[in-house]
């Protein structure tokens, strides 16, 4: 049987309008996927008409300090514009 691993986006929380889970592999079949961020609903249809199973990745335990913002280049605070950026390294 085909097996479609997928884990929670960190980024997004429920109630939020948009994909919540993410495409991280697939065993035993030759399926590309185009588009990696899938809703529940979406994720299932796939699995019944390929006739895979869905397994579900565990989290991290968060032990590396993360607080489920993301660790993007962009910060709340302090953000540098570019002519600053520039200034700085010159």
């Amino acid at each position: 049987m085909s097996k479609i691993f997928y884990r929670e986006r960190n980024k997004i929380g429920e109630g939020e309008k948009q994909p919540r889970f993410a495409v991280v592999g697939v065993q035993g079949t030759d399926m590309t996927f185009f588009q990696f961020h899938l809703r529940k609903s979406e994720l299932e249809t796939i699995a019944q008409t390929i006739g895979a199973e869905l397994v579900m990745l565990p989290r991290g335990s968060g032990e590396h300090g993360h607080d489920g913002k993301g660790k993007g280049k962009r910060r709340a605070e302090g953000k540098k514009t570019a002519s600053r950026r520039h200034a700085a390294s010159a």
